[in-house]
């Protein structure tokens, strides 16, 4: 099957993931994290601060600080028991596909405390192991089209993707929640980093071959996704705007410049099978070798609504980024129908597109919210707001309805799994973007990228509803194209990504603990 033909499948209405006789082994099962073996360890400090809101950040961050920013990005925050579902589970603040969490996370450390070099961050125990001692600031900058000028960063946070670690349960599907699961860490990623006063960069576009090689990686086994530089100073300076008189290297010539290293890891599973379609897949996102940076402009899409709905001006929220992680909650059939003000409903939909800005490879040195990926939503029942289906037009603020009327039993029709009472539910959002999943543009890389910026926005979504009070729940498990003759979405060349039902809820009963000291 080619690449293209198997993105097209995945998001097919009719598609079955997983290969012919593939039965799951729970009792093989991977760790959601991943261990190194016989590392040199830097202890972090385990005396979390509970609360996290804005602040300035000293010119050189502390080991310390670097602790908390990884811990409240990606460790482990609670442990569960459910009366429901009799087992324990260990939980981080960011949602993850079937709770398996398959990213995990290396950081080039360039600050004067500690040893500078690359480190995994080891969630299970909470340290970062060395796995290179030394200044990597040319290579990487290399790596990464020498765009960002490596020398104004603190250091630079690796987000990988490791096949087996969701693969084991959802085969080939797992492609998919892989780029929508590094969306959604990526977004945690740049919330708090704002908290702690950095500001960062999302670097889509590098030579594959030369981060796995920098971090001992194997490409079969584990992919970097997207890797974000930090800086301590307002900005990363931005050098890929010129000319492209940058000297340009090839993974390979990379390579030849740092020994192989290859790390001994346990991820428990004994049995560890490779899918090959995975394998193709990721060896078609490869690059080996960068072109000169070219801005993307997205395309602009025409409104045909009915009715506009200018929605409320509000302010922008001041969050205590540890409390709505705390908060925040992922019901299913707990969801209790109650109405929605128009003020709610404002400031989820602002406060998600707002701090969905940021800075990135494609777009260049500016900050803005992308337009690769755009909200629409139906809506029951939300005060001063028409019952029907609507775009969401980020620049005017206001709704554009595409269809009126109460399309609640449309939506539940097309849920292909019925966890979730629509019924129940005031707020649908979908999350769509460009129906060629910009593959023209970036080739078989830019599924990826579409799927994690697609996550990037649903963290925004999840987070301003935790704050609101109210849970949502994303879902791959519904039917594209009925969500995409609903909003006539083929009219601009455009498909539904992502499913998430926002409302009040009940939860369940469950036992909660806060890993933290």
């Amino acid at each position: 099957m080619s690449p293209e033909m198997f993105i097209r499948q995945l998001h097919a209405d009719s598609y079955e993931s997983g290969m012919p006789g593939w039965e799951v082994d729970w009792d093989d099962a991977p760790l959601s994290y991943k261990l190194y073996r016989g590392l040199p360890a830097l202890p972090l400090s385990s005396d979390i601060p509970l609360t996290l809101e804005a602040r300035q950040s000293p010119a050189e961050p502390s080991v310390k600080d670097i602790g908390h920013f990884l811990w409240y990005a990606y460790g482990l925050s609670q442990v569960g028991y459910s009366h429901a579902v009799p087992v324990q589970t260990y939980r981080r603040f960011v949602p993850s596909g079937g709770g398996l969490y398959p990213n995990e996370l290396y950081v080039y450390l360039r600050t004067a405390t500690g040893t500078p070099g690359i480190y995994h961050y080891d969630t299970a125990h909470h340290r970062l192991l060395l796995l290179r001692e030394g200044d990597y600031d040319s290579y990487l900058s290399r790596a990464l089209g020498n765009r960002s000028d490596i020398s104004s960063c603190i250091g630079a946070v690796f987000v990988s993707a490791m096949v087996w670690k969701n693969a084991y349960k959802y085969n080939t599907f797992s492609y998919r929640l892989q780029g929508l699961d590094t969306g959604v860490l990526l977004g945690q990623l740049q919330e708090t980093a704002k908290r702690f006063g950095y500001s960062s960069r999302v670097h889509y576009q590098f030579l594959d071959r030369a981060l796995g090689h920098l971090l001992g990686l194997s490409g079969r086994e584990e992919n970097v996704y997207a890797v974000m530089l930090l800086s301590a100073q307002r900005d990363i300076t931005w050098i890929g705007d010129g000319n492209g008189t940058q000297a340009q290297v090839e993974a390979a010539e990379l390579c030849r410049e740092l020994p192989a290293v290859r790390h001994k890891h346990f991820t428990r599973s004994l049995t560890v099978k490779e899918i090959p379609q995975l394998t193709r897949m990721n060896e078609a996102s490869v690059l080996d070798a960068l072109q000169p940076f070219h801005r993307f402009e997205p395309a602009l899409f025409a409104e045909s609504g009915l009715q506009t709905v200018y929605l409320p001006q509000v302010k922008r929220l001041s969050i205590d980024l540890a409390a709505a992680n705390r908060a925040r909650y992922s019901p299913e059939s707990e969801f209790v129908l109650s109405p929605v003000t128009v003020q709610q409903l404002a400031v989820l939909l602002q406060e998600a597109a707002a701090s969905f800005a940021y800075r990135n490879d494609l777009d260049g040195s500016g900050e803005a919210a992308p337009q690769r990926v755009v909200i629409y939503g139906c809506f029951y029942n939300v005060e001063e707001v028409p019952d029907g289906a609507y775009h969401y037009d980020t620049a005017a603020h206001a709704l554009r309805r595409v269809l009126a009327g109460d399309h609640r039993l449309r939506l539940q029709q097309g849920m292909t799994l019925h966890n979730i009472n629509l019924y129940q539910v005031p707020i649908c959002l979908h999350i769509a973007g460009s129906a060629d999943h910009l593959i023209p543009q970036f080739g078989y890389r830019g599924y990826r990228i579409q799927q994690m910026e697609a996550g990037m926005l649903l963290h925004r979504l999840l987070l301003a509803s935790s704050i609101l009070d109210m849970g949502g729940r994303p879902l791959l498990g519904f039917q594209a194209g009925a969500s995409d003759e609903l909003y006539q979405l083929s009219r601009f060349g455009l498909t539904s990504l992502v499913q998430i039902p926002i409302g009040r809820y009940l939860p369940r009963p469950r036992l909660v603990g806060g890993l933290h000291g």
